[in-house]
């Protein structure tokens, strides 16, 4: 039987190569994306199903895709969606940081309970999170508000990870790495098909004896 992955933020940058990395893998895609239309036309070619118009931040919107979902076994949840901005002390914008929690925080843990009907036994979520979000490997400061809702997704996620223990579901904490893409202006020393061959080996890795670690795809364990 075909295995079912859902990618959140899958139209673009690493979400899309995850989709594309698993479309060839021989695993059936369901790409959720904010966009539509010619924003959705390369997912297209590689998903299995696409839901467009999806706002993960929005209650109303992943509601609809709960329903959407209804009595859709995932093998794999894949929360991919995020928002990097850049604050400066002295200059520090809190509209922009709490849209950061929203997109980067709130929204994986929003989407998570959404779809715990979809998971069953043997499931595993992925969080994309960021090593700027361990307080251990903070030697650079800034980036407030990216820095935090990481920082708070990865306390999400290993929260998730002891309450889904008991069902059989784990969880991990994934940094794709520094990636050539347009959330960095493509400054990046990897390619999103890279980070996404890393992403999956380390997801294909997890066990329940593993739920709850944080990683570097490159396989490194990272400090919280």
């Amino acid at each position: 039987m075909t295995s079912t992955v859902l990618i959140t933020g899958a139209n673009r940058g690493v979400g899309l190569a995850l989709a594309s990395h698993y479309h060839h893998a021989g695993w059936a895609v369901v790409g959720v994306c904010r966009g539509s239309g010619d924003d959705t036309a390369e997912l297209r070619e590689v998903a299995a199903r696409v839901i467009e118009g999806i706002d993960v931040t929005r209650a109303e919107d992943v509601a609809r895709l709960a329903v959407e979902l209804e009595g859709q076994r995932l093998e794999v949840l894949i929360n991919n969606a995020g928002l990097l901005r850049d604050e400066r002390l002295g200059e520090i914008d809190f509209d922009s940081i709490r849209t950061q929690m929203e997109v980067n925080a709130y929204a994986p843990l929003r989407v998570t309970e959404a779809l715990l009907d979809c998971l069953g036994e043997g499931g595993k979520v992925a969080n994309i999170t960021s090593r700027m979000g361990s307080i251990a490997d903070n030697d650079s400061g800034g980036r407030y508000g990216y820095r935090a809702s990481k920082a708070a997704l990865n306390a999400f996620g290993k929260s998730l990870a002891m309450d889904l223990e008991p069902r059989g579901i784990a969880v991990v904490q994934l940094h794709p790495g520094y990636v050539q893409t347009r959330m960095v202006n493509f400054g990046g020393l990897i390619t999103p098909d890279e980070a996404a061959a890393g992403i999956a080996a380390r997801i294909e890795g997890l066990t329940l004896e593993t739920t709850g670690t944080f990683w570097h795809s490159n396989g490194e364990p990272l400090p919280w």
